[in-house]
């Protein structure tokens, strides 16, 4: 098993390349050895999972290595979503934090994500000592762990803990909305409708058939909320109650895909990239009560990545504020500069409060999102409207391209990359492998899946401010073009 981004994550079953008691013990042997290494005996780590299969056996495993290794384990007891650890770690002066989790991977898998001080995903050159310890405990050998400790200390409170900090991070709703609500059947129902009660948002309605922590997810193909699938009975609900709001998190909490309707009454999810202007833009016209404000600490930096829209570069400055550009990654987003304002990625992360979860968090940004609709403010559609007005619209086409499995990526990029070049201007990605092809009017990068033999590709093209029609047909034409050009290159 390869320590990757943040940790590891792998199906369940036995073998050393798959989720199962023994190579869960290798990896939290393989952490508490770095731990030992840089920090003394008794300082704190916390732990917590949510309610995959395997999720809290293997809670119990990692806390049990842990605490063998003269490291204080603080765990809240029972499944959480992700950001209440990431949470905790920042909030206790934790020297690191550990969850069981695979996001919203499918039902087969399941993963660790380990945080650092301060509470943000561990990066460089951490991960690569850990993963060298990992090979030393492999050829060693190491023995699970046949009963937790008691020196274990279970404390529910840090949930308690995460939703007041939330809380008085942020404003109260003038009209506070009406919410339809969806966890997929993952650990952030509850959490959520905590945060928005204490924030005076009281109507909310969950998705019955998917309220409650199931692990096999049976009412979704894929528990990924960026799926039409799986948001289909949200906007159902969300149109039979007339919602304001539509919120679906994914199964650990940690993203956030927010849904509204137009002036015909029809429901839509957004994409990543949409709510992640829209929220920019407000978070820079209203900053948080518990945001990084004011001259004296320097001009807000909003961050976004590499394959995120170009709306943010526009859109930043155009309010005073500095965009930063990041490597794919919340690792990466959290670190791009004082004071961070905010941060997202297309793939509906979102980091609105950075200095109480420094890491994506489904469950801040869906209460921001409700404060916002509440706010009094224009809506959705006319902030949508108001953007593309001033910046131009902009038109997306995100695909995953699979490859053969004994394809080779560079190989594959390296081809897409010569048979790009009649298109656009072709470029490497800067710090990491991939390209970038510019066109007239659009853009594509291209990059290998860290996980799987795919290329992921991310096309965009726009038009001049405040669109005619003609423009965003013409728009559509180069985006088709570019994104047809792009999967013939990596499938030729």
């Amino acid at each position: 098993m390869t320590f990757g981004t943040a940790g590891v994550r792998a199906p369940l079953g036995p073998g050393p390349g798959r989720m199962n008691d023994e190579t869960v013990t290798l990896v939290a042997t393989a952490v508490a050895r770095y731990l030992r290494e840089h920090e003394p005996a008794g300082s704190t780590v916390i732990v917590g999972g949510d309610a995959r299969h395997g999720s809290a056996r293997f809670v119990d495993v990692v806390a049990a290595v842990l605490a063998a290794h003269d490291l204080v384990v603080v765990v809240p007891g029972a499944p959480v979503p992700t950001p209440v650890v990431a949470a905790a770690v920042r909030a206790r002066g934790a020297v690191a934090g550990l969850v069981v989790t695979a996001s919203h991977n499918p039902v087969s898998d399941n993963g660790i994500k380990v945080y650092g001080r301060g509470g943000a995903q561990i990066v460089p050159p951490t991960d690569s000592r850990i993963e060298r310890h990992l090979h030393a405990a492999v050829r060693e050998g190491v023995a699970v762990p046949t009963a937790v400790p008691g020196s274990v200390r279970v404390d529910p409170v840090l949930v308690d803990d995460y939703v007041a900090s939330v809380v008085t991070a942020l404003p109260r709703p003038a009209r506070p909305p009406r919410v339809a609500l969806t966890p997929v059947h993952g650990v952030g129902g509850d959490l959520c409708r905590r945060v928005l009660a204490g924030i005076g948002v009281l109507d909310v309605t969950l998705v019955a058939e998917q309220a409650d922590p199931d692990p096999d997810f049976p009412t979704v193909a894929s528990p990924n909320p960026e799926r039409p699938g799986t948001t289909a009975r949200l906007l159902e609900l969300a149109a039979r109650i007339d919602a304001d709001v539509a919120i679906a998190l994914d199964p650990d909490a940690d993203r956030c895909a927010v849904g509204f309707a137009d002036p015909d009454g029809r429901w839509r999810m957004l994409d990543g990239d949409e709510t992640g202007a829209v929220l920019a833009d407000h978070l820079l016209r209203a900053p948080l009560p518990g945001s990084a404000a004011g001259d004296e600490l320097g001009v807000p930096v909003v961050a976004s990545t590499i394959v995120s829209s170009r709306v943010p570069s526009l859109l930043v400055p155009a309010r005073g504020g500095r965009h930063v550009e990041t490597l794919t990654g919340f690792k990466w987003l959290v670190r791009a500069g004082e004071p961070l304002r905010y941060a997202y990625e297309e793939a509906i992360g979102h980091c609105v409060l950075p200095d109480v979860v420094a890491d994506k968090d489904g469950v801040s940004a869906a209460a921001v999102w409700c404060a916002m609709v509440g706010s009094g403010g224009p809506t959705v559609g006319a902030r949508l409207d108001a953007l593309a007005t001033e910046f131009g619209a902009h038109l997306r086409r995100n695909v995953s391209l699979p490859l053969a499995d004994d394809a080779d990526p560079a190989a594959a990029l390296r081809r897409a990359a010569g048979l790009l070049t009649t298109v656009g201007e072709v470029r490497p990605l800067e710090g990491t492998a991939g390209i970038r092809v510019d066109s007239d009017g659009a853009r594509a990068v291209v990059r290998p899946s860290g996980t799987e033999p795919l290329l992921k590709t991310y096309v965009e093209a726009w038009t001049p401010p405040g669109p005619s029609a003609s423009d965003r047909r013409d728009a559509a034409r180069r985006l088709a073009r570019l994104g047809d050009a792009v999967a013939g290159a990596v499938g030729g």
